[in-house]
Order: C-alpha cells, then structure tokens, then sequence
C-alpha cells in the first residue's frame, strides 16, 4: 500500500489558491490548507477558505495572528482606504508588508511536523497587483532559507515551494480550474466586501477577477454589490 506524500498548501479563500489546491489534489497528494486569521478587513475569506478545503477533502488548519498590530496596509488599518482598480502606480496600498514570508515560514514549520517537502502557493506575477512577495525571486529565495533554517540542511533535503500559477493569466487559471472541477462560487477575492460578503466590484482584486472570468469565457459567479 503506497502512502500518499503530504502537501502544505496556502488557502486564502481565493480563486488562486483554490485552483491550486485543486492542482495539488490531482498530483495525489494528501492535504493540509494553511489559512490566516491575521486581522484582514475582508475577513468573509475565511469561510471561503473554509469550504474551498472542504470541497476538496483537505484537513484545514486556521491559524490566528495580529497583523493590524503593526497595519501598514489597506487591508489591515481601517485608517486606510482601499484604493480602487487602477488608481495608483507601484506597489499599492493593499499589500500587506511580508505577507507571504510570515505565511510561508508558518506552512514551513507545520510541514516540517507533518514531514511533508512539498508547499504550495498561489502567487502570480503575471496578473497581479505588483507585490514584491509574488515573483519568483522570492519564492526561489524562501526555499533556501526553509532549507537552511530547518532539519532539512542537516538531513540533505530540500523543501519544494511549489507556485504552479506563476506564469499564468488569470483567465489561465480560471480554465485551469474549472476543468478540474473547481466551484468558483465557493471563493472571494475582494479587498472590502459588504457586511453581506458581497463583492464591491471596484477593487484590484475586483477587477482582475471579473476581467479574468471574461476573457476566459467562463461565467462570473461573484456576487457583486456594483454590476
């Protein structure tokens, strides 16, 4: 009977990670969704999550840290507008500062618990918003580091970061997933929903979705507060 190799991977609740988590499903891993409570404004993501997970028989795991202690972003200091689509150049006022790293260095140490190599994540650096921790020169820096600050450098292995949406569109990844069966009506991506969950429809977040649906030729199933 072959044992069936562990993965850790990063569910927001989105339609990346969802898609990846499909994707990591299908290489037959057993799975483990790592999601943040880390004092998002959009926190209706964390049920998303939560059923993402559920429709695809991960064990999921919440993890709860304080991210608005510091703020420094739009998504966790109230004090700062979430800006919409377009409106400004550079890096925007919705990155969270080490995201990714503080996520990343916690789904390291659980696979390190688990024995798991593999570590999955949905960035992007096609169609994103600009943030510094989506490019690959990142993840490939993270991998040596998790190899370095782990048993991994004393036992002669390496973890493996894997980002299968890298060089993808978004209406790639949309195709993608749904012809893996993902329930997209499942997932949220908006940077300031309604106390309903609903979609503000204006957002970056907003608007890569939205036009990602399009141009992939696959019906938009968000509920949006603005059509």
């Amino acid at each position: 009977m072959t044992t069936k190799k562990k993965a850790v991977i990063l569910v927001s609740g989105g339609l990346d990670s969802a898609t990846v988590l499909a994707l990591a499903k299908r290489d037959g891993f057993e799975l483990y969704a790592l999601s943040f409570d880390y004092g998002q404004r959009h926190r209706c993501e964390l049920a998303a999550a939560a059923a993402v997970a559920a429709a695809a028989g991960a064990k999921h795991l919440t993890m709860t840290i304080d991210l608005r202690a510091w703020g420094g972003s739009a998504l966790t200091d109230d004090a700062v507008a979430v800006p919409e689509a377009g409106s400004a150049a550079g890096v925007p006022a919705t990155y969270v500062p080490a995201r990714n790293l503080i996520f990343l260095s916690f789904a390291t140490a659980w696979a390190e618990v688990l024995g798991a190599r593999d570590i999955f994540i949905g960035v992007n650096s096609v169609d994103y918003s600009g943030y510094p921790d989506c490019r690959p020169a990142f993840i490939a820096a993270f991998a040596e580091a998790a190899r370095l600050g782990t048993c991994a450098v004393d036992e002669n292995w390496s973890y493996r970061i894997q980002a299968p949406l890298q060089h993808l569109s978004k209406a790639e990844i949309i195709r993608t997933g749904t012809a893996l069966g993902v329930d997209y009506a499942l997932t949220t991506s908006c940077y300031n929903p309604d106390a309903a969950g609903r979609a503000c429809g204006h957002c970056d977040s907003c608007a890569l979705r939205r036009e990602g649906f399009a141009a992939a030729g696959v019906p938009d199933p968000t509920r949006y507060v603005i059509k």
